[in-house]
This record gives C-alpha cells, sequence and structure tokens, in this order.
C-alpha cells in the first residue's frame, strides 16, 4: 500500500502539491498557547516533509500560481495605494518608506555579518519580515543572474530554508515587540491611549465605538401624530442632534414616502427609523405608537458599498451624518484592505473602504448611486480582464536594462503585481471593470501563493534538512535581530519624529510590515479597534515595496 501511494505522488506530484496544501490548512489554523504557525508557514513544512520523498514537481505551475498571487495582491491593494487618503496620508507614508528600507538594510547587514549567501540572505529577509512574496521574486531575480543551473538551484533552494527559520520569530516577536514591548519603550498605556484617542473622535466612553449611538438596534415604528410640536415644519429639524428618520407617511388613504423637507399634520401617522432606545425615550414622548402594518412594510436591504466618489473620500462620518445622501443609511462596519476599522465620528471614509449600510431600498439606492458601487455578492470574476491584465504586466516585467552586466527589471512576476495594482485603481473609477469579487480575490490570493510555497518546499526539500542542520540557530538568531531592529526603530521614529498618535502608532508600525497578526494582538492588548485606523496606507506601501525589496536583497548580496 505504502508503495503504491509513493509511486502515485511521483507519478502525479500534482497530488502532492494538494497533499501539502491540506495538511498545512489542517495543522496552521491550530493554536498553541496562543500561537499558531499560519497557513503559509504549515504549508511549506509539510512540502518539505512530502519532499523528502523524492518528489519533483516540474514545469510552470509554481511561477503561474504566484504571478495568480502578486496580481490579487497587487488589486487589493490598489485603490488606497493611489489615493490621496487622510490628513495623515503624506506622513505616513515617508514613515512607511523609511521603515521600509530599515527592514531591507537590517536583514542586508545581519547577512553580511553572518557570512550567508544570497539565497540564505534572501530567505532570512522574508522570513524576519514576514513576507512571503518576496521568496518567489528573490528566486526570479537569482534565476535572471546568469549563474550556472547548480549555482542557481543552490541559492533557490535556501531561500525556503531561511524563510522558515526565520519566519517564526518574525511572526511572534513583531506581535510581541509592538502589542507588549512598544507601548513600554515609549511609557504609554495603550488601553488608556485608544480610549482617549475614541473621546477625541466623538466616542462614547465604556460603549461600543458607533457614530450614531445605537446603530446596532435600528427599528422602524409607526406613531400617530396629534397637533403641537412635530406638526407644521420639515421633518428634518424635528429631532436636532438625532439620528431618527421619518420614512414614510400616511394621510387617510395615501401612504407618502417622506423626504427631510416633508411636513406632517395632525392625525399623519409616520413611519420612523432609528435606535431603539430613541424611539422609546424620544419619540413615545411626543406621539402615541400604533400598528400598521401596511405603512411598515418597508423594503430594507443590508449592502457592501465600495467607495469611489472623490467628493466623499476624506470626509468624517460626523460631516457624512449631516449629508442628504445619509438620510435613513445606518452604518454597520468598515472595512478597509480586509481589516475592520472603528465606527467612530471622525473616523474619515476613503476611496476603496468598503462600507456595510442598512437601510430602505430608497435610501440605499440614493447613497450607492452618490458614493460609489454597490459591492453585492457575485459569482463571476472578469478572468478576460485577469489574464490579459498579468500576460500585459508579464511582457513589461520581462523586459530588463542591465547596469555594470546585471539585469535589472521588475521581472514577469513583478509586472503583474503592478499590472494588479493598475486595475486595483482603475475599479475605484470604473468598479464594473475588471470585477472581482471578494470571495475570488481571497481564493487567487490565498491559493496562488500557497500553491508556490508547496512547490518550493517539495522540490527545496532534499537539501532543506542539511541546510537547516548548517545555519540553523545562527540563522534564528540572525533573524530574530532582523526582525526586532526595524520594529523597535519603527516605534522610537513613530512615536518621537513622527508624532504619530499612541493609539494608532502601533497600527501604523503593523501596516509597513504587512502583519495582520500583530495587528490582531495589538487590538486585543487595546482592548480597542481603533490602532486599525493607522493600517491602511502603510499597508498597502508595505505590500509592494517589501515584495520589490526580495528582488534588491538579492542585487545587494551579489554585489556585496
Amino acid at each position: 500500500m505504502s508503495d503504491w501511494l509513493l509511486s502515485t505522488l511521483r507519478q502525479y506530484p500534482e497530488l502532492a502539491v494538494f497533499l501539502a496544501l491540506a495538511i498545512g490548512f489542517w495543522i496552521g489554523p491550530k493554536k498553541i498557547r496562543g500561537f499558531n504557525l499560519g497557513n503559509v508557514t504549515a504549508t511549506l513544512l509539510a512540502a518539505v516533509v512530502i519532499g523528502q520523498l523524492e518528489i519533483a514537481v516540474p514545469g510552470p505551475i509554481k511561477s503561474t500560481f504566484f504571478m495568480l498571487f502578486l496580481f490579487a495582491v497587487g488589486y487589493g491593494v490598489g485603490p488606497q495605494f493611489f489615493a490621496g487618503l487622510s490628513k495623515d496620508g503624506p506622513k505616513q507614508i515617508v514613515f512607511s518608506v523609511t521603515v521600509l528600507v530599515l527592514c531591507l538594510l537590517v536583514p542586508f547587514l545581519c547577512a553580511r555579518f553572518a557570512g550567508l549567501d544570497m539565497g540564505y540572505a534572501a530567505g532570512m529577509y522574508a522570513g524576519s519580515q514576514t513576507t512571503s512574496a518576496a521568496i518567489g521574486v528573490a528566486t526570479d531575480q537569482i534565476n535572471r543572474l546568469g549563474l550556472s543551473a547548480e549555482q542557481t538551484k543552490a541559492y533557490a533552494d535556501a531561500i525556503p530554508i531561511g524563510y522558515a527559520v526565520t519566519y517564526i520569530f518574525g511572526t511572534i516577536g513583531s506581535a510581541l515587540i509592538l502589542a507588549q514591548l512598544g507601548p513600554k519603550m515609549i511609557g504609554v498605556d495603550l488601553v488608556k491611549a485608544c480610549a482617549d484617542y475614541e473621546a477625541e473622535m466623538g466616542g462614547i466612553k465604556g460603549r461600543d465605538a458607533g457614530v450614531f449611538s445605537a446603530y446596532r438596534n435600528v427599528d422602524v415604528r409607526a406613531y400617530r401624530i396629534e397637533a403641537g410640536p412635530l406638526t407644521g415644519k420639515p421633518v428634518a429639524e424635528l429631532f436636532p442632534g438625532l439620528r431618527i428618520f421619518v420614512e414614510r407617511v400616511r394621510r387617510g388613504d395615501q401612504i407618502i414616502e417622506a423626504d427631510a423637507a416633508t411636513v406632517l399634520a395632525p392625525s399623519d401617522i409616520v413611519a420612523i427609523s432609528g435606535p431603539r432606545t430613541v424611539l422609546v425615550e424620544q419619540v413615545e414622548a411626543s406621539a402615541a405608537e400604533v400598528d400598521d402594518r401596511a405603512l411598515l412594510d418597508i423594503p430594507v436591504e443590508q449592502v457592501d458599498v465600495f467607495v469611489r466618489s472623490k467628493i466623499y473620500s476624506g470626509r468624517t462620518l460626523r460631516e457624512l451624518a449631516d449629508d442628504a445622501v445619509t438620510r435613513g443609511i445606518y452604518l454597520r462596519k468598515i472595512m478597509r484592505n480586509l481589516v475592520e476599522i472603528p465606527v467612530l465620528p471622525e473616523t474619515e471614509v476613503l476611496r476603496g473602504d468598503i462600507l456595510t449600510v442598512q437601510g430602505s431600498h430608497l435610501h440605499v439606492a440614493a447613497l450607492v448611486k452618490a458614493v460609489g458601487h454597490a459591492d453585492r455578492p457575485a459569482e463571476a470574476t472578469d478572468l478576460m480582464v485577469v489574464a490579459a491584465g498579468i500576460v500585459v504586466g508579464g511582457f513589461l516585467g520581462s523586459l530588463s536594462l542591465r547596469v555594470a552586466g546585471v539585469p535589472l527589471g521588475l521581472s514577469t512576476s513583478g509586472g503583474a503585481l503592478l499590472a494588479g495594482l493598475l486595475l486595483g485603481y482603475i475599479r475605484t473609477v470604473h468598479p464594473t471593470f475588471g470585477s472581482i469579487p471578494g470571495p475570488a480575490l481571497w481564493l487567487l490570493n490565498t491559493l496562488g501563493l500557497n500553491v508556490f510555497i508547496a512547490v518550493v518546499g517539495i522540490n527545496a526539500a532534499p537539501g532543506f534538512v542539511a541546510g537547516l542542520q548548517q545555519v540553523g540557530i545562527s540563522l534564528f538568531l540572525w533573524g530574530a535581530v532582523a526582525t526586532s531592529i526595524p520594529l523597535i526603530v519603527a516605534v522610537l521614529l513613530g512615536h518621537y519624529v513622527f508624532k504619530f498618535h499612541p493609539a494608532i502608532l502601533f497600527g501604523v508600525c503593523a501596516g509597513v510590515r504587512t502583519t495582520t497578526a500583530a495587528l490582531g494582538m495589538i487590538q486585543e492588548t487595546a482592548r480597542s479597534k481603533v490602532p486599525a485606523l493607522g493600517y491602511g496606507m502603510p499597508y498597502a506601501v508595505g505590500q509592494m515595496l517589501l515584495t520589490i525589496f526580495g528582488m534588491v536583497i538579492v542585487l545587494m548580496t551579489q554585489n556585496g
């Protein structure tokens, strides 16, 4: 039986790739004392074990899936990468580039001091900075150097060893430095800092952050209006400072769709939406509740809205609350670069954000028309645009310029990243062009990276154990240094030089390093989602530069 399994895997190596994925995605999420390997590292280690069976995965499978992954990365961060962003945007860009240069230089210097060749150096860079994408870009660059086939394979096989040895501390160390050590370094109580920041942004202490008070308890009730303070003036003026809305009016036998200018008359029956507690405490004091099923039968929907309007980008939720287009709209959630950010009065809405809103069909349609595009669940992906984008990007990336005998260029994978970036930005202008639904984008991203990692691990397996024995302890320690120094410097620079508020500083640092795991620990330590407000822009910059630097470190170690 075992001989049959072994011969089958050798004959059909694609099955070995999927076996590595199955094991990796089974082990990856399992936590031991609050820590898990993650899908990528677990898949790599599973592939290395499977590769000990002398299985080789031939052909362009590895590069094909890696290009899919990089295209998806670019497409996902494109809107934020090109957008003008918030008032702190330029400062965050300068800070991000400064820290990212450190994330390149420190691993390079560590590799020089440790006497590592370019393969181990690139692997240590990728693992210590937890940037899996750099593995493929570094491998592409090594393949373009014109070295012998034997030397090229030796360097390429060293990359996953360096990555695996340094990644674990890269992940755990990053989280501990940013969530635990960082606040102590600058003398900050992170919980208090986030609570104070929420208060500054209009939040209410002791209550889940929500710009419109009890957003999560919206109700619609019917009331009979008598002569008094609720009659004779526009409904927009009836409850100043409260986000409750007159949705419909029954006047005699007629049901009227209300707007801000509608004036109520005695004997009207009105349907009013708003937070349940406000309706009970405020409206019922002025009008008697009645049951009117036909009046209350209002078509209501909840939809994700992709923000593309320049007019509304950069405006705070407090400002948007007073805009006519948000009448009758209740905000549930804001997602930015796949991370949920807190809903606070001073939170800025940016192009590329996805707002989860609820309201009547009429109000939601008006909001969608003004703000962006309804990102409703869809099954179709525009594969023509995806494939054509990768082809065009790949052709551009294949062009290279020789400087001192060294070929310089984006490589086909770098071209795919650039194509995704541009198409992701174009989506903010033409949201129906090149559509990739969220689940499909996740699949391209996750499957593309992990198939690539599985192939790398299987093919590198024969020399993995020997390489690990040769450089394991030393490489691990130097990797810890390469992880720690840039983050420690980033915290100090962000606090003392760039003057970021402590509540968002650690989110900014996590974004630069594109480490969502660290952001999660920061938010857990802070007992708040506020740190995520600093994550978006640095994450977009970090995704681009950390990937490209995989090529740069190869060139630096070659010339070094």
